[in-house]
């Protein structure tokens, strides 16, 4: 890996980390394309760099961060089907990730899902004067269930923001309710699988260079300040148009990976 592909791949988790697009498919992708997704420090540079995605909510939304303890619970009760089902299915994602075909094909799927999940859950929007927080308020056991969904993004080309934003809508959350909580619960699971990626890479007795070192700083600020950027912007646009743009581009992708994989360039991964 070099400098500018450092940034690329930045500039691509910055973007897409936090739309219904996956960016573990679109950073599989382009790696694959730059033929650098089969070096190790690629795939820890592709989480790690998480690290300022996860920054930009944070900065973003820092007061929802000390509103309160019951906050916590509840990001707490959504992780944990992601620890659980890591830690049992960790060998068989590690093989998804190296597919990319599932990433092509997770992403077709998802697509149409996006274009019905509007249509579907369109009385999620509807105000309710009688109970102005009908569809705002997430309980414990809804927490629970919006875990549940995000582990669907251990299916590379998924997204884990698209899985838990739906699996929040299926609960009658709003759209955008439903995508800051998906932004919420993205803290502590990037974190902890840029933790457990950066102890396997130690475990495994690798070294990072004085270049890698500044490849992963540079790769964070870029994708700070990237995700800040597409975070706003998504909101915005969710709120008034919903995920049916979503919908067509994954669907557009993924059929044009299955063209370039099977008749122009065999990606491999």
């Amino acid at each position: 890996m070099n400098l500018i592909e450092a940034i690329i791949l930045a500039i691509i988790e910055g973007i897409t980390e936090y739309l219904p697009v996956s960016s573990t498919g679109h950073m599989i992708i382009a790696s694959s394309f730059m033929r650098i997704a089969t070096d190790d420090f690629t795939k820890l540079f592709t989480i790690v760099i998480q690290l300022g995605a996860i920054l930009s909510v944070v900065v973003l939304y820092w007061k929802r961060f000390f509103q309160s303890i019951d906050f916590y619970f509840k990001l707490a009760i959504a992780f944990i089907p992601a620890v659980v089902l890591g830690l049992l299915l960790n060998d068989v994602i590690d093989n998804l990730l190296e597919s990319p075909i599932t990433v092509a094909i997770s992403l077709i799927i998802g697509g149409f899902i996006l274009l019905k999940v509007d249509d579907w859950f369109k009385a999620n929007e509807e105000f309710d004067a009688e109970n102005p927080t009908a569809h705002t308020e997430i309980s414990y056991l809804t927490a629970l269930k919006i875990g549940f969904f995000q582990c669907l993004a251990m299916i590379p080309g998924t997204s884990r923001s698209g899985a838990s934003i739906v699996g929040g809508m299926t609960q009658k959350i709003n759209r955008k309710t439903a995508a800051e909580f998906s932004f919420f619960l993205a803290v502590p699971t990037m974190l902890g699988a840029t933790l457990k990626k950066s102890y396997d890479y130690y475990k495994a007795g690798f070294e990072l260079s004085a270049d890698q070192v500044n490849y992963l700083i540079v790769g964070n600020i870029v994708a700070f300040i990237v995700a800040l950027i597409a975070i706003k912007s998504f909101i915005d646009y969710l709120s008034k148009k919903g995920f049916k743009l979503f919908g067509y581009y994954r669907i557009f992708f993924g059929i044009v990976l299955l063209f370039i994989h099977f008749f122009v360039y065999k990606l491999t991964i």
